[in-house]
């Protein structure tokens, strides 16, 4: 046999294993997301939105409790995490740019994205939590927070370092002052990229449990006290799917199907963005 005829039935072989490897998560993914789509779609109705939880036990009420609290934490979540890494996006890009300590923090950054929520939600509990005593929104919202950092900071020192320096050398040239030439015409450049990271990093805590487990805990009524505990979709999810009623398993559904669709929304919207402003 010729080395010709290997190569080919190697490649045979390596794209048939690929192929099929490929169908076998596919086939999960929409096993999974059918699974959601049809218990989901069963147990949606307007009183999830606008009602608060019945006593256990009871048939009725809703999630209003968990969807506003959901909301106050991710809102707040990005409103802590999102400057904070843009900030250090820019630094590692721009003012430490070629340094041996941006190289060292972005390492950091990528080992941070790959820790497990929980470890970040049981740190938030030791360093907060236990010192102030009690459960609270403000420890949800931070926790989630650490974990947008990252993304949202290493997404931005990328697209900071695409735009190219001959523009900033064009500024400089007349005469302006290098936070002016950030703010006005890399920012600028860098935009799109940057939104996307940051809409990719709300997305990627939208459905995060465990840190709020040891965080914002949870609370059967309606809440907007961030300094005490706060329900929140997720975790109403976990607690109502190992509960032993079938009507907290449909609200489950339901809300599973919420998150589902809130999230495929922030990776579609990020994917428009790319598509429409680089073609």
């Amino acid at each position: 046999m010729t080395r010709e005829k290997i190569r080919k039935i190697e490649g045979i072989i390596a794209m048939t294993l690929s192929t099929l490897a490929a169908l076998i998560g596919l086939f999960w993914l929409v096993f999974i997301l059918g699974d959601v789509l049809v218990h989901g779609i069963k147990a949606l109705n307007l009183s999830l939105f606008i009602a608060d939880p019945a006593p256990a036990g009871v048939e009725g009420g809703g999630l209003r409790n968990a969807f506003i609290g959901q909301l106050m934490i991710t809102i707040f979540a990005t409103l802590i995490g999102v400057p904070v890494g843009v900030l250090g996006g820019t630094f590692l890009a721009e003012y430490a740019r070629g340094r041996k300590i941006a190289r060292l923090i972005s390492v950091l950054s990528d080992i941070m994205v790959s820790v497990p929520s929980i470890v970040i939600g049981t740190f938030i509990y030791a360093i907060l939590v236990r010192q102030i005593g009690h459960f609270s929104g403000w420890a949800g919202a931070i926790a989630l927070s650490i974990i947008m950092i990252p993304v949202v900071l290493r997404t931005t020192e990328d697209m900071l370092t695409l735009v190219p320096w001959t523009l900033r050398e064009a500024a400089f040239a007349l005469g302006a002052p290098y936070y002016k030439v950030i703010i006005q015409i890399v920012y600028r450049g860098a935009a799109t990229g940057i939104l996307t990271g940051i809409l990719l990093s709300i997305a990627r805590v939208a459905g995060e449990t465990a840190p709020l487990l040891f965080t914002s805990f949870n609370n059967s009524f309606f809440s907007t006290n961030m300094n005490g505990p706060i329900s929140s979709l997720t975790v109403t999810i976990f607690q109502y799917a190992m509960g032993p009623y079938d009507d907290w398993h449909a609200q489950a559904w339901a809300a599973s199907l919420m998150i589902t669709i809130f999230i495929l929304f922030l990776t579609l919207l990020g994917r428009f963005i790319i598509k429409w402003r680089y073609k």
